[in-house]
Formats: structure tokens, C-alpha cells, sequence
């Protein structure tokens, strides 16, 4: 088995009580994030070779835990991260979200524009610092890191 083969998700499972308040837009956000992460992605366990991966994605007590799983679901690692480094990246994410949907009922294209800019910008910031705080736990990709700051952004409604 090659690298490309098992240094990859296989599986992506979301859990929390927010999932099921989700608006239209996180929703959509949710899907697409999920949807690219499974069509494409760079996951490994440093040292290890034991992939491919189901990562259970989850806040728990304030913290992110990614429950890293063989694809038959048996247990490989967790991994819990404070969401103080997140925060105000969440937050603006959150405001992101809102001013999107308030431009798009408004019929505002050039708003939009701004605003589909500014998300970018955040997904960046939001994608390096998930490398940052992974590093030497899991290694990601700037792709994949992109992915799964949204995906913590929508685990997490409200800070």
C-alpha cells in the first residue's frame, strides 16, 4: 500500500447537538466541506501507516476532540485541542456567515464579492493555525486543514 492510500480520511463523522440546528447556509457549508474532504485529502498519523482514517470531529467541554479511528472504526489516537486559539476566528466565521446571507436576501453581488473574499482570508488563517496546533499530532495539508477549520466553525455556533 502506498502513502497516497493511507495517509487520507476515509471517513468524516460529526458529532454534536449543534448539528441539528444547523441554518441553510452552515448546512450547505457542512456538506461541501465534507464532500471535498472525502473526494480529496492529506491525513496521517505521523510514524504511523495505519490509515486510511475516520476522524470523529467533536467539541467536548470547550475543547475539540478529533477521535482518530482505523476506517473499521477501531481506536488509533485523540487528540484534544483548546478552542481559546479559535475563538475569535469562530466568531468572525459566524459574523462571515451572517453578513453573506443579508447581502445574498438583499440581492448585494458586490457585497458578496467582499464578503466570499474575506471568507477566504479567514479560511486561510483558520487553515494554518489547525496546522499549527496539529503539528506533530496529525499531519495535514493546507487543503484539508482549510476543511476542517469549517467544520469546527460549524460544530461550534456560538462562542
Amino acid at each position: 500500500m502506498t502513502s497516497v492510500e493511507h495517509d487520507r480520511l476515509e471517513r468524516v463523522v460529526l458529532d454534536g447537538a449543534a448539528l441539528t440546528r444547523l441554518s441553510p447556509l452552515l448546512e450547505a457549508d457542512r456538506a461541501q466541506a465534507v464532500a471535498d474532504l472525502q473526494a480529496e485529502n492529506l491525513f496521517s498519523l505521523p510514524g504511523r501507516d495505519d490509515g486510511p482514517y475516520a476522524l470523529h470531529l467533536s467539541i467536548q467541554e470547550g475543547r475539540l476532540s478529533f477521535d482518530i479511528r482505523r476506517a473499521d472504526d477501531r481506536p488509533l489516537a485523540l487528540h484534544v485541542l483548546a478552542l481559546g486559539p479559535f475563538r475569535a476566528l469562530i466568531k468572525d466565521y459566524h459574523l462571515l456567515v451572517e453578513s453573506y446571507h443579508t447581502a445574498v436576501a438583499e440581492g448585494r453581488e458586490a457585497r458578496i464579492q467582499a464578503i466570499d473574499m474575506g471568507r477566504r482570508g479567514l479560511h486561510n488563517e483558520g487553515a494554518n493555525l489547525m496546522q499549527e496546533r496539529l503539528a506533530g499530532k496529525v499531519a495535514i495539508d493546507f487543503p484539508t486543514a482549510r476543511r476542517l477549520f469549517t467544520l469546527v466553525c460549524v460544530l461550534h455556533q456560538r462562542i
